[in-house]
Parts: C-alpha cells; sequence; structure tokens
C-alpha cells in the first residue's frame, strides 16, 4: 500500500488539477501581461475582449494541456518531497508536533528546488503556448506579427519549436529565477504552517479548557484550510512577482538576461518600475484562489484516499 508521501503527492496533484482549470484564464492574462514588452495599460476586461476577439473563448485557455501536466508534476514532486524531508525532520526529534520556522523554510526550500529542476521544461512549453499567439513564434522581420494572430502550436509542435530554435538547454530556460522563486513556496508554506500551528493551538487549549478533547483533524476546517491557504499565498507571490515576470520572459524566449536580478534591473530601466508588477492584479488573484482550492482539495482527497487504502489493507 503507499506510503503517507506517496498519498500526499497523489493528493497535491490532483488537487492541483481542480485548481488550475478552475483559475486558468487568469493564469494566461497574468502570463501575456508578464511577457509584454509595451507599455500597453488594459484592464482586465479590455484583455479579455481583446482575445476572445482574436482567438474565440477557447484563447483563454492556450497551454492548459500543458499546465495541467505542469501543475500534476509540480504539485506532485512538490507534495512528495515536502512531506518526506518533514516526515525525516519530526522523526529526527522524536516528536510530532508541528515544524517550526526554520524546518518549514529548509523543507520548502529542498522540495521547492528539486520541483523547479524537474518540472521546468513543462511550464517552458506552457509559457510559449500561452504566449504563441501574441506573434512572437511567427516572423520577427514583419512590422505587424506582433498583431496578427498565428496558428496555434500543439504540445509536441511546441516541443519540436523549442528544440529547433534552443536545442535540448531551451527547455532548462529561466530556470535560474524559478530556483530564486523557491522562495515562493517556502514563504508560502512557512507562513501556513505557522498559522496553522498558532490556531491549532489556540482551539486546542479552548476546547481542554471546555473541558473536551479532539484530533487535530476535527479542529481545523475546510474553511480554515481555505483561508490559511489564500493568506499564506498571497504575502507569497505579491513579495516574489518580479522573479515571475523574469522567469515568464526567460521562459517563453522573449528576452536574454544575464541572471535574475540582471532582468529585474532591465526591466526596471526600459519599463519602469510598473513593468515588474505587469499582470500582477491577476497573478495575485489567481494564486490566492488557487491556493485556497488547492489546500482543501489536497485534504480531503488525501483524506478519502488515506482511508480507501485502510479499506484495502484491511481486506
Amino acid at each position: 500500500m503507499p506510503g503517507d508521501s506517496v498519498i500526499h503527492s497523489l493528493a497535491g496533484a490532483a488537487g492541483g488539477i481542480v485548481a488550475m482549470t478552475t483559475t486558468y484564464p487568469l493564469i494566461f492574462l497574468s502570463t501575456r501581461a508578464a511577457v509584454e514588452t509595451k507599455n500597453e495599460k488594459k484592464t482586465t476586461y479590455e484583455a479579455v475582449k481583446d482575445i476572445v476577439k482574436r482567438e474565440g473563448v477557447l484563447g483563454l485557455y492556450s497551454g492548459l494541456g500543458s499546465s495541467l501536466w505542469g501543475i500534476a508534476v509540480t504539485n506532485g514532486v512538490y507534495y512528495y518531497f515536502y512531506e518526506r524531508t518533514r516526515g525525516i525532520v519530526l522523526s529526527s526529534r522524536g516528536g510530532s508536533k508541528g515544524l517550526n520556522t526554520l524546518e518549514s523554510m529548509i523543507t520548502g526550500l529542498i522540495a521547492g528546488s528539486a520541483t523547479s529542476i524537474i518540472s521546468n521544461p513543462i511550464w517552458v512549453v506552457q509559457t510559449t503556448q500561452a504566449v504563441q499567439s501574441m506573434g512572437k513564434l511567427a516572423d520577427s522581420s514583419s512590422s505587424t506579427s506582433t498583431l496578427q494572430p498565428i496558428e496555434k502550436l500543439s504540445i509536441l509542435q511546441t516541443i519540436g519549436h523549442i528544440l529547433a530554435t534552443d536545442g535540448p538547454l531551451g527547455f532548462m530556460r529561466g530556470v535560474g529565477p524559478a530556483l530564486v522563486l523557491v522562495i515562493n513556496p517556502v514563504i508560502q508554506y512557512t507562513i501556513f504552517e505557522q498559522l496553522k500551528n498558532i490556531l491549532v493551538r489556540r482551539r486546542t487549549a479552548a476546547l481542554r479548557a471546555a473541558g473536551g478533547a479532539a484530533a487535530v483533524a476535527a479542529i481545523l476546517t475546510d474553511l480554515d484550510f481555505f483561508l490559511l491557504g489564500a493568506l499564506s499565498k498571497f504575502i507569497a507571490t505579491g513579495s516574489t512577482y518580479p522573479y515571475i515576470v523574469v522567469k515568464s520572459r526567460l521562459q517563453a524566449g522573449h528576452a536574454k538576461y544575464k541572471s535574475a536580478l540582471d532582468g529585474i534591473l532591465s526591466i526596471i530601466k526600459n519599463e519602469g518600475v510598473g513593468g515588474v508588477y505587469k499582470g500582477v492584479g491577476n497573478k495575485l488573484l489567481q494564486s490566492v484562489l488557487t491556493a485556497a482550492i488547492l489546500f482543501v482539495g489536497q485534504k480531503k482527497i488525501y483524506e478519502v484516499v488515506k482511508k480507501v487504502s485502510v479499506l484495502l489493507r484491511r481486506t
């Protein structure tokens, strides 16, 4: 029977697919805004209207297929490494209490680094697909190429395009800022873990004071997980967004920066400070909703898979 780490991994992958499918148009809009180098200021409504006019409603879902693969792999790998590392840390000190701040950060760094390296090729494909109809894959010598929609490439065609353009190393575009962005889930999960621990301690103390007792699973509700996930992701994404812009441009193949810091400085120089925050509104909304849905979904799916696993073991 699968261990807890595998169950957490499968539940995280499934929860991620649900969250990604639900919020993908916001991911699509924020990615395009991040990659766009012109100082055009469009509202979300104007951006949606323009895309639907040129590409139809399905245009808002360009790259969804590779995104679903990406989120499944990303969450699956992250949860696996996070839970394995978490279990090792907890068992090493012989206790079952939650992780402290330092332990949360170390666990997140290990899980995030492994996830970034393994999943980067998938996100290069997804980003390339999401921005292809901006005309960037068309003939760059044409002065009107950025205004004309082009034929959408399938996942296999996109892979072929990347190989033809940059070779195998093209799939590692943006891995530098992606590794820097490991701090994003570290911030997110550290804040989530500490807020969860505080909430558990307070409710446990209240229950004991009232003469009752409850398991940890009965103390935190789905709404608690939703709100804690949303708050922790809001803080993490807001504080690291400039690196997300650099990563998106590198993965789309639209920029060549010496480093993530060089990318941020170059964007500020050419586009102003607002350049490193293009699409931040849609990204924050999407990230908060995705994280909230993911935390609740992963928890519920884990509980179901765990029960099924126990029943199968008994039979």
